[in-house]
């Protein structure tokens, strides 16, 4: 969780939140968000204010839901896991 705060102006720019992501963390197989915060994620037209508040709503969950949103973003981008899962987070980011 603390890597989701040091990188999170970054998060904002590199999550692809997508409607078919968003759907995939709501529905029961990950169940990382509840259905009204994927509705309204999928009504935030620009991407980086979706993601904002993507984040915001995962700060607010369990760990076990942000440990549900790691691995679902691992099928998804699995390139930005290693942000959350290692300790590579703002030295990764800010080396590029």
């Amino acid at each position: 969780m603390r890597k989701l705060t040091v990188n999170r102006p970054y998060l904002l720019d590199l999550i692809d939140a997508d409607i078919t992501f968003v759907s995939q963390l709501a529905s029961p197989k990950v169940g990382c968000l509840t259905w009204p915060q994927r509705i309204h994620l999928v009504n935030i037209g620009q991407p980086r204010e979706r993601n904002d508040k993507l984040l915001e709503f995962l700060t607010r969950r369990s760990v076990a839901s942000f440990k549900q949103f790691t691995e679902a973003l691992s099928k998804h981008q699995e390139k930005l896991v290693s942000l959350f899962v290692t300790d590579e987070g703002e030295t990764f980011l800010t080396s590029k």
